[in-house]
C-alpha cells in the first residue's frame, strides 16, 4: 500500500488491518510515535491524518492510504522546531517524555484549529492524552505559550 508520511511517499507491504502505529514504527522505522494502551485511550500514539489528530494504534494503515500523515518526526519539516515544540522546551514540560509526541501533536492540531485557545479549549482538546507524570499544568501553559509563539511568527502552527 502507498502511504504519504511526513511529506514523503512510502510503499509498504503490510496487511490491510495492520495498525498504522506498527507500520510507522516497525516498517518505516519512525519510533517517535509511541505505543501506550493499544485501545485509543491514552493518546501516546497520536499522529495527524489530513491535519487531524488520530490514534494510530487502532487505525488500520489501509484506512489512511493516500492521505497525508504527519508524525512527530515531520511536525516541523523545515528543519526547525514547531511552535509547540519550542514552547515544550521553553517551559520544561517533559518529565519522563513517553507521552509527549502524542501530546505535542494534539496541541499542534488544537492551535491550528484555534489559534488562541482558552483553558477550556485546551482541557477539552487534550483530555484524551494521558500523562502519567501529571504535567498537565505545564502542558496547558505550554499550549498557551505555543499560541503566543505562533502569533509572533504570523503563521499557522
Amino acid at each position: 500500500m502507498k502511504l504519504e508520511v511526513n511529506g514523503r511517499p512510502h510503499e509498504v507491504d503490510a496487511p490491510d488491518d495492520m495498525p498504522l502505529l506498527w507500520v510507522l514504527r516497525d516498517l518505516l522505522g519512525m519510533t517517535g510515535t509511541k505505543f501506550g494502551c493499544g485501545m485509543a485511550q491514552c493518546g501516546a500514539c497520536t499522529v495527524h491524518v489530513d491535519g487531524q489528530p488520530m490514534r494510530s494504534c487502532v487505525t488500520p494503515a489501509s484506512a489512511v492510504a493516500g492521505k497525508p500523515i504527519t508524525t512527530i518526526e515531520g511536525l516541523a519539516p523545515e528543519g526547525g522546531l514547531h511552535a509547540v515544540q519550542r514552547a515544550w522546551i521553553e517551559l520544561d514540560v517533559v518529565q519522563c517524555g513517553y507521552c509527549q509526541s502524542g501530546q505535542v501533536l494534539a496541541a499542534a492540531a488544537l492551535i491550528k484549529a484555534k489559534p488562541k485557545p482558552t483553558d477550556e479549549d485546551i482541557d477539552a482538546a487534550m483530555a484524551g492524552n494521558i500523562c502519567r507524570c501529571g504535567t498537565y499544568q505545564r502542558i496547558r501553559a505550554a499550549v498557551h505559550r505555543a499560541a503566543e509563539l505562533n502569533g509572533e511568527n504570523g503563521r499557522a502552527a
